[in-house]
């Protein structure tokens, strides 16, 4: 562990990070009472998303207006308020899991989905749909960076096993850290951030709907209703 902390550099971040995220919204029903027509939701909605104004403009985490404190909430707050065991933490304080890249938040947080919800749930064999929000998220901050150290260290890479790096973020936590940036576990060439510190992130702008849904041997993740954007293979997990 000494030697994984020696090594460490840190890098400066000013950029927008992704971050995935549970939705409510059923995108297949939204425009279902104007068209019989499948092809016509998918336009509607086309046409909603390309219009629909970013639901935050304020660039302070002072947040003065309903809606702007609704986005901050979802997009960057929850998981420092609802505390929960995962990768860099043992449950005794929030993280907060970004990506460089849109479709590394989706191999992520598929895993999550059907691994460790559906497949608990006895559901995996059915056909369910899921509902997400992507967000761009600003970040600011001076980070470690963790990626030598993810390529030397096999316990940081591991697919289940979380006691090592929950070491390490609680680490990093207590000696006030504000995050770090490793690379991805679940997506081959992607990149995480992982936040410590609310302080360091606004700005949360929406970036797109998504539909995940298992169909046979494969988790289909639409932006469009009915119109394919990624496939990954249920065996992935």
């Amino acid at each position: 562990m000494e030697r994984l902390f020696s090594q460490l550099q840190v890098i400066d971040v000013q950029q927008p990070v992704v971050r995935n995220i549970v939705s409510i919204r059923q995108s297949q029903d939204l425009f279902d009472d104007l068209s019989n027509s499948p092809d016509d939701w998918a336009a509607a909605q086309h046409v909603e998303d390309t219009v629909k104004p970013p639901p935050y403009s304020s660039h302070s985490p002072v947040i003065d207006r309903p809606f702007e404190d609704a986005a901050w909430f979802n997009a960057v707050q929850w998981p420092f308020d609802h505390w929960q065991s995962n990768r860099y933490s043992n449950g005794k304080f929030g993280v907060w899991y970004g990506s460089a890249q849109a479709e590394t938040t989706v191999y992520e947080t598929v895993y999550h989905w059907y691994s460790g919800f559906l497949r608990d749930a006895g559901f995996e064999t059915e056909s369910v749909v899921g509902e997400r929000k992507l967000y761009n998220v600003t970040c600011s901050a001076m980070l470690l960076d963790l990626r030598p150290a993810f390529l030397r260290e096999p316990r940081l890479r591991h697919g289940t096993d979380y006691s090592f790096s929950q070491q390490v973020g609680a680490r990093l936590h207590s000696e006030g850290h504000p995050g770090l940036l490793t690379h991805s576990v679940r997506h081959e060439g992607g990149e995480n951030f992982v936040i410590f510190n609310s302080k360091v992130l606004s700005e949360p702008k929406l970036l797109c709907q998504v539909t995940y849904r298992v169909e046979g041997q494969h988790i289909r993740i639409e932006k469009q209703v009915g119109v394919e954007w990624m496939s990954i293979p249920r065996d992935t997990f």
